[in-house]
């Protein structure tokens, strides 16, 4: 990976005239999140979806068959785990590429990993809270200067249109595992309402991400 242009994965889209807007900023991965306590919930299909990036489903302790029906219906390329799903639930799905998530609060955290490593494809570090999901909030980075395990990683927690530099800052840190940081995951920072993205603010960072 790339100091200077990490994957972006742009999550919780649901409008469709706002997925065409964001994908023509070209960002790597496109979220959708298939959990119904999310304010992001897609309940059904949007007119249109992505064409030119991979497509993220997001579920939490979703059945295995009704994962299986909706990443048939959407097209996934990518299974996003964000509950307590264990190793043998996420290898059942190896039709698709899979990413853990787990909640970072301390080095200790990262220890989580481990049964799933060589099952899933992909893990994402996002920031410890009381309910799935994700809570706009950042955890210490530096953290993850104690992952020393061969799974690629997605940060995710809190980066806004103004963390460029912190990024940088933080990839740049003696001992963080950039070859392993695949990239990272953006959303609630960067919306105007739940589900609708600022496209402006979105194309700034790009920019300052690339930069």
């Amino acid at each position: 990976m790339s100091i200077i242009r990490p994957l972006i994965k742009v999550c919780g889209m649901r409008d469709s005239e706002n997925i065409r807007a964001v994908e023509s900023l070209h960002p790597d991965w496109m979220g959708f999140i298939f959990w119904p306590k999310s304010k992001r919930f897609v309940s059904q299909l949007p007119a249109y979806l992505p064409t030119t990036c991979k497509r993220v489903g997001v579920f939490v302790d979703e059945d295995i068959e009704q994962v299986k029906c909706v990443a048939n219906e959407y097209a996934l390329d990518i299974i996003q785990l964000h509950g307590s799903e264990s190793p043998h639930y996420a290898s059942q799905l190896h039709q698709w590429k899979v990413i853990k998530a787990f909640n970072i609060a301390t080095a200790a955290d990262l220890k989580q990993t481990r049964p799933y490593e060589n099952i899933v494809d992909y893990f994402l570090f996002d920031t410890k809270a009381s309910l799935p999901g994700g809570s706009g909030l950042q955890f210490d980075w530096s953290i993850l200067c104690a992952y020393h395990t061969a799974t690629p990683f997605l940060l995710s927690g809190g980066i806004g249109p103004n963390d460029a530099p912190a990024l940088r800052q933080a990839f740049a840190l003696d001992g963080f595992p950039v070859e392993k940081c695949l990239g990272i995951d953006l959303n609630s920072c960067f919306e105007l309402a739940p589900g609708l993205k600022d496209t402006d603010a979105l194309r700034r960072f790009f920019e300052a991400i690339k930069s």
